[in-house]
């Protein structure tokens, strides 16, 4: 598949069943109370136009991304591509999507977290030109809803 066999087009609730079970397929993304449908509709809600998938020519589903921001720095989440679909330019084109969709909304920088484990998220990261300072950590407490 070449990238102009595939689509992309903004995440919508419509999305959900296919992408969750995209995410639980793949080692190194963990769902947790934050991946409800309840709780992606709110993301999606507060971070429109966004987040995106990637579909192949006959509509299924190959790819998501979820990005959103705080108004000083981006965030994306549960960027995954079915390993069918790997090292065809997926990833990229779905990072790239959220980054030019940041710019324009005048946001500097962008987070993303990825498990110390997951090796292929990691060699991703690293390979597209994010840096890994290993000069701080991300501490983490929950919040009682």
């Amino acid at each position: 598949m070449a990238l102009q066999d595939m689509a992309i087009r903004l995440f919508s609730m419509a999305d959900y069943a296919d992408a969750a079970a995209l995410w639980t397929s793949i080692p190194g993304v963990t769902l947790n109370e934050a991946d409800t449908p309840e709780a992606i509709t709110a993301f999606l809600a507060r971070n429109p136009g966004l987040s995106f998938v990637a579909t192949d020519r006959n509509g299924q589903l190959i790819g998501t991304v979820l990005c959103g921001h705080n108004g000083r720095a981006g965030h994306l989440y549960h960027l995954a591509v079915a390993p069918s679909h790997r090292n065809r330019g997926v990833g990229r084109a779905l990072v790239e999507r959220c980054f030019n969709h940041l710019a324009a909304a005048h946001i500097p920088r962008c987070n993303i977290f990825v498990y110390a484990d997951n090796d292929v998220g990691n060699a991703f990261w690293l390979k597209a030109g994010w840096d890994d300072p290993a000069t701080w950590k991300v501490l983490q407490k929950h919040v009682q809803v």
